[in-house]
């Protein structure tokens, strides 16, 4: 398989990642650990409208990833995004996390493949791909 597939199958895979959490776990709010996260962060009052602020948010980010339109700003855009987001929850609301502490692997894991398919999968296609 050439470089520019596996660069848009990554691509379509790291969008998939931010519009299936911002649809599922946030706007449609079937996964209530994260409405816990924002009400433990933010508070109750308006955490179930910032909960799916949130996910609508996650949303056009992966309209934007899957996009392709300014990959490499996407993709810092995004690894600010989680670790801001990962540096929170950590402090935060550490015991609502799935892996505890773990999710910062996670989130390193994450950064890493975004950045990778944007800045070293894009410069390594040939002309003829």
């Amino acid at each position: 398989m050439t470089a520019m597939r596996w660069h848009l199958i990554l691509r379509f895979a790291i969008g998939s990642v931010w519009f299936i959490n911002g649809l599922v776990c946030k706007v449609m709010m079937l996964v209530p650990r994260h409405h816990d996260i924002v009400a433990t962060i933010l508070g109750d009052a308006h955490a179930p409208l910032i909960t799916r602020a949130i996910g609508l948010g996650e949303m056009a980010l992966a309209v934007w990833v899957w996009s392709g339109i300014r990959a490499k700003f996407c993709a810092f855009v995004q690894g600010l995004l989680v670790a801001a987001m990962n540096i929170l929850e950590f402090f935060l609301a550490k015991d609502l996390l799935l892996w505890g502490s773990g999710n910062a692997l996670f989130a390193l894991l994450f950064i890493l493949l975004v950045w990778w398919n944007a800045f070293v999968m894009t410069s390594s296609r040939t002309p003829a791909e």
